[in-house]
């Protein structure tokens, strides 16, 4: 079986020398891809995961098993790490389990968080990277979204990511604690040769199932809600992972360089339909797999699109690939790896 190596990624290198680095996530799909651009950079990193959701196999850095909201755990991290910085990106993450469950998600997205803030301030760390998500936003009021849009999360899932933005805002005033608040729009794609990719059991996002479904490795199943746009399924702003990875890169860099505590929406600036998305993988495979439809997910918004204007000036970030490297890359790390990651 190949062992998963990401193939380099045009980061914005440190021109301070390495950082001491905890990233939390780090096994998860987006933490294994920012945690190898931070390497690239020249910083020393180590991952700290429960692998609820993250993969051993997917981890290219020293990695710590352990549970954010487990107190012990945290403290031993911390007693045994001495970290400058932290690009924290441990959550749950599921939209529709946030409406069934929100007790689980503030338990996780917030305890777990309010944990790490508090060994931040004991320990002395400077700068936070953290992981937030377009769903602060809830319904759109206009298009495309930037960052004076009004939060208004519809879901529990993007209340849990703004409160903990907004916590950030107070530990900066309190503690001195400077942070960027990263909010992803819909993360896609993997090692453009296929080496790292998404891993998620089980796995809710539609390329992956998608092509997966192209691939005859599982049925696939339509669980966008009818809505109202041209083709009544969701619109959607994809951005690949290695985009985002570089732009973590950059968080840091500019908090090293002063900058104060703030939020960036990291996207495409392309809306497209969950219907454009399938067709355009039946296009690219050549396989017409059949669509089914299957239990549409509570608490989405019909549209979102993101405006990266403040990515771009504050970064100088902009997306380089496109939907169609974005399924490419994809196709290519599910025929390698039918079955997921080796455990």
């Amino acid at each position: 079986m190949d062992t998963p190596q990401t193939d380099a990624v045009r980061h914005r290198p440190s021109q301070q020398g390495g950082l001491h680095i905890l990233v939390t996530g780090g096994a998860g799909y987006i933490g294994a891809f920012v945690t190898r651009a931070l390497q690239e950079a020249g910083h020393d990193v180590i991952v700290f995961d429960n692998l609820s959701q993250g993969h051993r196999a997917a981890v290219c850095a020293p990695l710590v098993v352990g549970d954010l909201t487990n107190p012990a755990d945290v403290a031993a991290l911390f007693a045994h790490h001495q970290f400058d910085a932290v690009v924290h990106l441990a959550a749950c993450i599921s939209v529709g389990e946030s409406v069934r469950d929100p007790a689980k998600y503030v338990r996780v997205n917030l305890g777990g968080s309010i944990q790490l803030l508090d060994a931040c301030i004991q320990h002395g760390v400077r700068w936070i990277v953290f992981s937030s998500t377009s769903e602060v936003y809830g319904e759109a009021q206009y298009l495309p979204l930037d960052e004076a849009h009004p939060t208004n999360p519809s879901n529990p899932y993007g209340a849990t990511k703004l409160a903990v933005e907004q916590m950030l805002h107070w530990y900066d005033q309190a503690y001195g604690i400077r942070s960027i608040s990263l909010r992803y729009f819909n993360a896609a794609g993997a090692a453009l040769d296929g080496s790292l990719g998404e891993d998620h059991r089980p796995e809710e996002h539609l390329i992956p199932n998608a092509i997966r479904g192209a691939l005859g490795l599982q049925p696939f199943q339509l669980t966008s809600a009818p809505v109202e746009t041209p083709d009544g399924t969701t619109i959607r702003d994809y951005v690949h992972v290695l985009d985002l990875a570089d732009a973590h890169v950059r968080a840091i860099e500019v908090l090293r360089e002063g900058h104060p505590t703030d939020a960036i929406n990291l996207g495409s600036g392309v809306g497209y339909s969950t219907k454009e998305v399938i067709t355009t993988i039946q296009r690219l495979t050549g396989i017409d797999f059949p669509v089914e439809r299957g239990e549409p997910r509570p608490g989405e918004p019909p549209i979102k699109y993101a405006s990266y204007a403040k990515a771009e000036r504050v970064l100088g970030w902009r997306p380089r690939y496109d939907l169609k490297v974005m399924i490419e890359s994809a196709l290519r790390w599910h025929q390698r790896f039918p079955n997921g990651y080796p455990e």
